[in-house]
């Protein structure tokens, strides 16, 4: 287990702030590493040893791809064992239950895969690993070269602030930070204000959200449609400040510590459409696929027939990475559909359509996506889906009615934090004077409401923890 929301914020945060700026500027990496050690093996000291090992082995590989650049046959040989090793303990930790979930279905291997005990998932192993591998990747295409300093790679890969649910940073657009950043106040205040923001999100909306799609699920088939609808957009709403607060607070955190990550969340529920939803949603896992399977399988290059193969590849693999399930097979395989149909059939039709009609359409299906990635039991996914477009339990029922009473506010709050007009009208204002009292005010006041959520509630899940 990670540290409680509490006991970071007011223990292990200040602590490690602390220490940090007053280690001199040459062991700050050092001092980092054993600060991202202990947040990560807290309670989970077996799940440090497997980050330790890709530590090792991808520094290793890294040294010895840059050091045989000129040799094309070692060269590759090294950056085929480290992919090998980076995608075995990936496999091994996140994958073996559900292979062998799959061979106790088949009598000659039913056996077998009964007596193999249940392997617990690492937190933050996906993240961590398309990292390392990434690393490897561009230090063989010679996009960056290899780090010799194995206390600046450890810190790159266990950087506490995104270690956990990213976003996915690749090394070489943190090189020069790690190596020779210069923190300064206005960068660390505007670390603080990022922070608090996320905190909010996850703090104030998701777990709100959370808690109404948790009320409105067990009893869905009494809800009537408006009420089946009102506990997928919770869940939408819920997922989305989840995800996007918690970059927020890791792309504040590394501002604390002079580092800059690049923004994982761009307004996707704006999108007038799936293909421009998957440019503004989780960017950097986006962009990973898209340079590193994407492109190198021959992307667009290779005909029509190729290209939907190649989508057809990099969306079944973005399903699987989500989670062991066939919910996300099936997730990753609807998102490609729709992708393919808007750029070979809809893509005209869709930017002639009034942007009203082309907004609710992207909404429905990402909403609609969002049921096959929650419900991993088949039957529940198909019952659910059902009960969206039969309209057989009636309109409304007065549970529902009264949830959606009472969190009524709260998701009109919600929705409007979903639009960029707010960060506009910031930045419109941020230069005024008196900006220079109404934010450090905005702020201690959210992070008061944020530390007595925390203390009063029980139910603080991060979502994408599990992946």
């Amino acid at each position: 287990m990670v540290f409680s929301g509490l006991v970071f914020l007011f223990l292990y945060l200040p602590i490690v702030i602390g220490i940090y700026y007053l280690t001199p500027r040459p062991f700050r990496n050092g001092f980092l590493m054993v600060a991202n050690i202990v947040f990560y093996g807290w309670g989970e000291p077996v799940f440090l040893s497997i980050m330790l090992l890709s530590i090792l082995c991808n520094y290793v590989f890294g040294l010895l791809i840059e050091r045989y650049r000129q040799d094309s046959g070692k060269k590759k040989l090294f950056l085929i064992l480290s992919v090998v090793v980076s995608l075995g303990l990936l496999g091994l930790f996140k994958y073996t239950n559900f292979i062998m979930g799959i061979l106790e279905q088949i009598p000659l291997f039913s056996q077998m895969a009964a007596g193999v005990p249940l392997i617990p998932l690492p937190i933050g192993i996906s993240f961590y690993t398309f990292q390392v591998m990434s690393y490897a990747v561009d230090v063989y295409r010679g996009d960056t070269k290899a780090q010799k300093n194995i206390i600046t790679f450890a810190s790159y890969v266990s950087l506490f602030p995104q270690l956990i649910a990213g976003p996915i940073v690749r090394y070489k657009d943190v090189e020069a930070q790690l190596i020779s950043r210069r923190e300064n106040l206005a960068q660390f205040a505007s670390g603080i204000r990022l922070f608090v923001i996320g905190l909010s999100k996850k703090v104030l909306i998701a777990n709100q959200m959370g808690l109404l799609w948790d009320s409105l699920r067990p009893t869905a088939a009494e809800n009537g449609l408006i009420g089946v609808w009102a506990g997928v957009l919770a869940y939408t709403l819920q997922i989305y400040f989840d995800f996007s607060g918690y970059s927020d607070m890791a792309r504040g955190l590394g501002r604390m510590f002079g580092l800059e990550f690049l923004e994982n969340f761009n307004y996707p529920y704006i999108s007038k459409s799936i293909t421009e939803f998957w440019r503004r949603w989780h960017i950097s896992l986006s962009s990973w696929f898209r340079d590193y399977v994407y492109i190198p399988l021959g992307g667009n290059r290779k005909g029509v027939s190729r290209q939907i193969f190649n989508l057809l590849i990099v969306w079944a693999l973005t399903g699987l990475w989500h989670g062991a399930s066939w919910n996300f097979v099936l997730w990753g395989l609807y998102y490609f559909a729709f992708l393919v149909v808007e750029k070979f059939l809809l893509k005209g039709i869709l930017s002639r359509l009034p942007s009203g009609l082309s907004h609710a359409y992207a909404l429905i299906v990402i909403m609609v996506g969002w049921v096959l990635f929650y419900f991993e039991d088949m039957g529940e996914l198909g019952q659910y889906l059902g009960l969206m477009f039969s309209g057989e339990s009636g309109l409304l029922s007065l549970h529902a009615m009264s949830l959606l009473t009472s969190y009524g506010p709260l998701l009109f709050v919600s929705a409007l934090a979903c639009v960029p007009y707010w960060a506009g009208l910031y930045e419109k204002n941020r230069e005024k004077a008196w900006m220079s009292i109404a934010e450090p005010v905005v702020c201690a006041v959210l992070m008061l409401l944020c530390t007595a959520s925390l203390v009063s509630q029980a139910y603080n899940p991060f979502l994408y923890f599990r992946f």
